[in-house]
């Protein structure tokens, strides 16, 4: 790869970003033969074309970033042509995913062995992503090079899922922004984008709290205005403290997560409430573990769980979803019900568990609801 080095390190001028193509399911559509823009310009330079708006998949999925480019072939040599995808992380701040020259590959970090290249007919330089994880939503830059000349594009990836507000045992306005990006992290989940809380707005999330977001801001969202939220007279919206400083300033977060990776989310009521120790062990010997706040709300939104009774969850807190919500569940509105953090050792519920893939299930062979040996049992004195 020591061509494709020099070539990753070697100063290039910008060209014009042109967009021409639609992507959908089918393939490429192209725009209509009248489009004041030809595949090639007068200087025969390379010209990148990506798709506008977004691609769309899941957790777990395959998804194709579209890139086509075209270029002089009379002036250029195909195995002088440098493919590189980057990610976005910052306005000026980008990440190798990907980079081929001539017959050469490379992925790079996570990337490895989850992407290649479609190299579906000359000038197909669409990045095919495997296995899509949750790091992997946002902005990619598809850069097309050859000696003298580049072009590139961009091209967003959107992730279906749910937005989730969070705080901690130690209560509300308690994480820096390190915090919360390890307090989403450690619940299945990352912090949300701005894009993503907005979407949720607009689908009816209303929390008074402010949040950590993906970009550094501090921002919430309000559908019912009121005193205790900005005073009443203010406007509907997402809410927006600006940029905060990452590590002195402290808030909750908001989270971001998809698809459950497994086989599902399972409430678990054995005869009598349990405490938190027994939770955990009541899933262990059902093959599960307790399950994380964002894959209860993955079973809530994209499962459609209902369960009107309350469980435990991985972070000690107690919660149950609700899609229809009726008497005596909590409510007028669908959501995932929060019953914030009981004492684990004396408080009683029930437990939320998550088994993942590949996990055995004990099936019928379990002892009652999880203890495979009945000596593990404790006598009940009523």
């Amino acid at each position: 790869l020591t061509d494709v080095k020099m070539l990753l390190l070697s100063p290039i001028p910008p060209i014009k970003l042109l967009g021409l193509f639609f992507f959908v399911a089918s393939g490429w559509l192209p725009l209509p033969s009248n489009t004041p823009c030809s595949p090639e310009d007068e200087s025969g330079a390379v010209v990148v074309q990506t798709a506008p708006g977004k691609v769309v998949t899941h957790r777990g999925g395959t998804i194709v970033l579209p890139c086509r480019y075209h270029y002089d072939i009379s002036a250029h040599d195909e195995d002088e042509i440098r493919l590189k995808w980057t990610k976005v992380t910052d306005p000026l701040a980008f990440r190798d995913v990907f980079v081929a020259m001539g017959k050469e590959r490379r992925a790079f970090g996570s990337y490895r062995g989850r992407t290649s290249l479609q190299e579906d007919g000359p000038g197909d330089a669409s990045l095919i992503i495997r296995n899509v994880t949750l790091q992997d939503y946002g902005r990619y830059e598809c850069e097309v090079t050859n000696e003298l000349e580049d072009d590139a594009g961009m091209v967003s990836l959107d992730l279906e899922g749910v937005i989730f507000p969070y705080h901690p045992r130690l209560g509300r306005y308690t994480l820096t922004y390190p915090e919360a990006q390890r307090a989403c992290a450690e619940q299945d989940g990352i912090l949300a984008s701005y894009e993503q809380l907005h979407a949720a707005w607009r689908e009816g999330l209303d929390w008074c709290n402010a949040g950590w977001l993906q970009d550094g801001s501090v921002q919430y969202p309000v559908g019912q205005p009121r005193e205790e939220c900005g005073r009443r007279e203010a406007p509907v919206g997402v809410r927006n403290y600006g940029y905060r400083h990452k590590e002195d300033e402290r808030y909750d977060a908001f989270c971001f997560t998809s698809n459950l990776q497994g086989e599902r989310v399972f409430f678990l009521k054995p005869y009598r409430k349990v405490s938190f120790p027994e939770a955990v062990r009541a899933c262990a010997g059902s093959g599960a573990a307790v399950a994380k706040v964002g894959q209860l709300y993955a079973a809530w939104k994209l499962q459609l769980l209902d369960r009107c009774e309350a469980g435990w969850l991985g972070d000690g807190s107690v919660r149950y979803p609700i899609v229809n919500p009726r008497a005596r569940c909590g409510g007028q509105r669908p959501g995932v019900r929060n019953l914030g953090f009981p004492d684990k050792k004396h408080r009683l519920f029930g437990v939320y568990c998550y088994r993942a893939p590949g996990s055995p299930d004990p099936g019928a062979a379990r002892w009652g609801w999880g203890w495979r040996d009945p000596s593990a049992w404790r006598p009940l004195h009523v």
